[in-house]
């Protein structure tokens, strides 16, 4: 494999020191993939440990310095740098050791602890999300370590053992240590590529918040023979208060929830065009007849990843269990969540959802709203220079230039890091969709282990001033 970075200059010395050395590289991440890292699993805390452990050997074994193992009153965070090269960028590495349970466990073909290659991929849990994506920075460091004796640039890692549960204790640390992590660009790989051989950079994430709205009627549940028609039922006043959340055309319909909401530019709506998302496979794999969910003046592209949205995800109330039960309810219940875009600020969306449900409260009931969890929206502008330098390099190793996608979903840490220590984020998947993360079977492919490697060091080149 032939690979040149933008100066010209071969690469195919280190591609070839990655091939004679793969099966060594394989069999070490074999191991990672073996500890069962669970962080949700209080059974599993020593293997956290064991996990946090062994990547810090790794680390100081391949040449970086200032090891740690930083304890939490949760799992560990490890920090290591390399900061040998003058007048030069730093990059900060980020990546997590921690895994999703592994049930259903009837499903997984083999063992989800016992790493095995089947058709040119690995199968095991932590295969693609993230410890292999991880163990990509982890030997391009060594392999540049090895084969040139130093670094084009400088880098430090931060790696937790919490992302599977939130990040609880990441922020205060990025917060309380912006001096030792200081950099000049963030690089994440724990997304994937659009296809096979066509590489994608994801520079937008959405944010997150969510509700409970609960709604009260008489003091208690009532006969509907005694006194249906008569008095409120809560369930009623539930769907017509919820009903007022959105207009006909799918608008969210809370005032001022799209204020700080930015238009998509002419080039990334062509972009997004460029995807070819086929919509006629999404309903036949969802088995849906049609896609009109959201607003209808947007593509359904970009109604699922650059425009903000608001949920019902769940509601209860009254007789649930079997056969029938004549009552009117006293209360009901709604859980609420939005994905949020850009310049939306999670807190302030959900001032706004409250505000508009004690409003448009029907008379003759008493609701409560409780504002949850919330994670800020990310994006990295697609011209910003470090993007483009992770699209070269995309370019030297696969021979195509990367997609940029806007991911519907939420990674709130990305955001964390770009406030805490204000540097653009990169992130670089090279996982493939179809992967199983979180799912029983998940998997890696091999393919994406040589090339993320060298991908890896073709940016580091490529940015080195």
């Amino acid at each position: 494999m032939e690979i040149k970075n933008r100066k010209g200059d071969n690469m195919s010395q280190l591609a070839e020191f990655l091939a004679t050395n793969q099966n060594k590289n394989v069999e070490e991440l074999k191991e990672l993939l073996r500890i069962p890292s669970i962080s949700a699993q209080s059974e599993h805390k020593e293997d956290v440990q064991t996990a946090a452990s062994w990547i810090a050997d790794k680390l100081k074994n391949i040449g970086m310095e200032h090891v740690e193992v930083i304890q939490t009153e949760g799992h560990p965070i490890i920090y290591a740098d390399w900061l040998h090269q003058e007048n030069a960028p730093t990059v900060l590495v980020y990546g997590h050791y921690d895994v999703q349970p592994v049930d259903p466990v009837h499903l997984w073909e083999t063992p989800p602890f016992e790493p095995t290659i089947r058709d040119e991929k690995i199968f095991a849990r932590g295969a693609t999300d993230d410890k292999g994506q991880l163990f990509l920075h982890i030997k391009a460091v060594e392999s540049l370590l090895k084969s040139e004796g130093k670094l084009p640039v400088n880098v430090k890692f931060c790696i937790e053992g919490e992302e599977e549960i939130g990040s609880p204790h990441l922020p205060a640390y990025l917060t309380d240590n912006k001096e030792k992590l200081s950099c000049d660009v963030v690089v994440i790989s724990d997304s994937d590529m659009w296809d096979k051989g066509v590489p994608a950079i994801t520079y937008s994430l959405r944010g997150l918040c969510a509700l409970e709205v609960s709604l009260h009627t008489a003091n208690t549940d009532l006969h509907s023979g005694s006194y249906g028609g008569g008095v409120q039922n809560a369930n009623h006043l539930l769907v017509q208060l919820l009903s007022s959340l959105h207009d006909t055309n799918g608008k969210v319909n809370v005032a001022h929830f799209y204020d700080d909401v930015v238009e998509l530019t002419e080039f990334e709506k062509e972009q997004m065009k460029a995807l070819g998302l086929d919509e006629e496979k999404v309903k036949e794999s969802l088995g849906l007849t049609d896609l009109t969910g959201g607003e209808k003046d947007y593509s359904y592209a970009e109604r699922i990843s650059s425009r903000p949205t608001l949920e019902i995800n769940g509601m209860w109330g009254g007789f649930q269990g079997e056969g029938t039960k004549t009552v009117i309810p006293n209360e009901a219940h709604a859980k609420i969540t939005c994905r949020l875009v850009n310049n939306q600020q999670p807190k302030k969306i959900q001032e706004l959802i409250k505000k508009h449900l004690e409003e448009f409260a029907p008379k003759g009931c008493i609701i409560k709203v409780s504002l949850q969890d919330t994670g800020n929206p990310f994006l990295t502008p697609i011209d910003s220079p470090m993007i483009q330098k992770a699209a070269e390099a995309y370019q030297n190793v696969y021979g195509k230039s990367p997609v940029y996608k806007r991911e519907g979903g939420s990674i709130p840490i990305v955001s964390d890091f770009n406030q805490a220590l204000n540097v653009p984020v990169v992130l670089m998947g090279f996982g493939l969709p179809g992967e199983n993360l979180h799912a029983p079977n998940e998997h890696f492919h091999l393919e994406n282990f040589n090339k993320g490697i060298l991908t890896i060091c073709s940016f580091f080149e490529l940015i080195r001033k």
